[in-house]
């Protein structure tokens, strides 16, 4: 599947953001769990705060992301055995 950004992804704001406002938009029952690495990390995650998407955005993020589409696995099995979490 090729993936074609929509115009919302190309504001002021970062994928990461629109993903973070996009959950946020999901209902008050939906958290975002959101991870940081570094300060920098968790200072563009909190930007997202600031960020507001119309129906019409959501409705463009939507529809380049058909729920139901997106399937497999986050990384390899290569890059899973190289994760923190994953070493024994």
């Amino acid at each position: 599947m090729i993936f074609t950004a929509p115009r919302v992804l190309t504001r002021r704001f970062s994928v990461a953001q629109a993903a973070i406002v996009w959950v946020l938009s999901r209902g008050e029952d939906v958290v975002p769990l959101v991870g940081a690495r570094r300060r920098a990390n968790l200072r563009e995650a909190l930007g997202a705060l600031k960020v507001s998407l119309t129906t019409e955005d959501l409705s463009q993020i939507e529809s380049a992301i058909p729920a139901g589409k997106v399937a497999g696995p986050r990384y390899l099995p290569e890059q899973m055995a190289t994760l923190d979490s994953e070493r024994r």
